[in-house]
């Protein structure tokens, strides 16, 4: 039987451990975009479309404008829909 080289069984193990075990992944906390920040909290409206249009001053396809990202929320539209929030969260 042939003895592989130590230093080739470290990066073998080392490769594994880092490119294939997704469970020790780390995910960075990257600043939200305009678009990440409309779609938690569009979902975390609980509200239609139309009521979610409704309830910023909007039309429905404005929302749809956002919601495809041919359109980003200004800081004030994404700071009214932080306040239309069920629980908001002061920042």
């Amino acid at each position: 039987m042939e003895d592989k080289d130590p230093m080739y069984e470290l990066l073998s193990s080392l490769e594994q451990i880092v490119f294939k075990d997704d469970s020790q992944r780390v995910i960075l906390n990257q600043k939200p975009t305009a678009f990440t920040e409309f779609e938690q909290l569009r979902k975390g409206s609980g509200m239609r479309t139309d009521e979610f249009a409704s309830a910023m001053g909007v039309s429905v396809a404005m929302v749809q404008e956002w919601e495809s990202r041919r359109e980003k929320p200004s800081p004030t539209e994404l700071r009214l829909m932080r306040l239309i929030q069920p629980n908001p969260v002061t920042s």
